[in-house]
Order: structure tokens, then sequence, then C-alpha cells
């Protein structure tokens, strides 16, 4: 499974992967729980099509996966994200936060 380094990360992908609605939910969850079993993770989806926007998540380098025995875990990779391209996480999942409301 690869996890790009910081280094490999570009903007043109982490845009990519923001431009899809389900990817979207999946990074706004993240955003308010840390860390979440893909199990937890509430959208409407089938499995493999979930795992299929995991995986693209993944490669632009947003979420970082932790394998532990049968489950695998997904975190935002925020802090090296805010390093990186500042203020971008902010703006998307604020826009987010207001199209809910």
């Amino acid at each position: 499974m690869h996890e790009p380094t910081i280094d490999e990360v570009r903007l043109a992908g982490v845009l990519h992967a923001l431009s899809d609605p389900t990817r979207l939910a999946v990074v706004g969850q993240l955003a308010r729980s840390g860390e979440l079993p893909c199990g937890e993770l509430d959208v409407a989806v089938a499995k493999s099509t979930l795992s299929q926007h995991l995986r693209v998540l993944r490669e632009a380098g947003l979420t970082r996966t932790r394998p532990d025995r049968n489950q695998r875990w997904l975190s935002l990779r925020r802090d090296e994200l805010d390093r990186l391209f500042p203020g971008l996480l902010d703006a998307v999942l604020g826009a987010l936060t207001g199209a809910r409301a």
C-alpha cells in the first residue's frame, strides 16, 4: 500500500482527491474524529467503491492508513498538509461545513 512522502504530494493530486463528494465526506469525518477504522466511515457507497475512494485519498497524500490486526485505521495528514498548503484544508472543511448549514 503506497503512501507518498510529503515531498511527493502535489497540489493537483490533492485537489483532484477533494473534488468528489464521497471523498470530501471522508475527509470531513476524519477531521472531526482524528482517526477512524475504515468500517466506521459513514458514506452511502458500496464497500468496493469506498475502497477506491480511500485509495485516491491515500495516494494523493491526504490520509494515512494504519493497519492493526484485521482493521485499517485512517487519519488525515493534517499537520503535514497544513505546512505544505497553508489554509487549504481549513478552506475546504469550512466550505463543507457551510454547505450543510
